[in-house]
């Protein structure tokens, strides 16, 4: 599986969501699953799947499906 596959999948399953929802539209409060609870969820799902540690600014500043691929390459994770 690819790392956007990875990726893709965390999103499907910690919000419920189908890949047609996977866009440049999906940001933070877009969707009612993606509150400050549904994003702890993500940011722990994320780094458990790509086994890293986040930082607090980039938990704080991943505020869309788009951004977060950029956030993730900083770690070391490519696309």
């Amino acid at each position: 599986m690819s790392n956007r596959e990875k990726y893709d999948n965390v999103f499907m399953e910690t919000f419920g969501i189908k890949a047609e929802d996977l866009n440049e539209n999906l940001q933070y409060q877009s969707i009612s699953a993606w509150d400050s609870v549904g994003h702890m969820a993500l940011v722990a799902a994320l780094e458990e799947t790509f086994d890293i540690m986040l930082e607090m600014d980039d938990v704080v500043d991943f505020g869309s499906y788009e951004t977060g691929i950029n956030t993730l390459a900083k770690y070391g994770v490519t696309f």
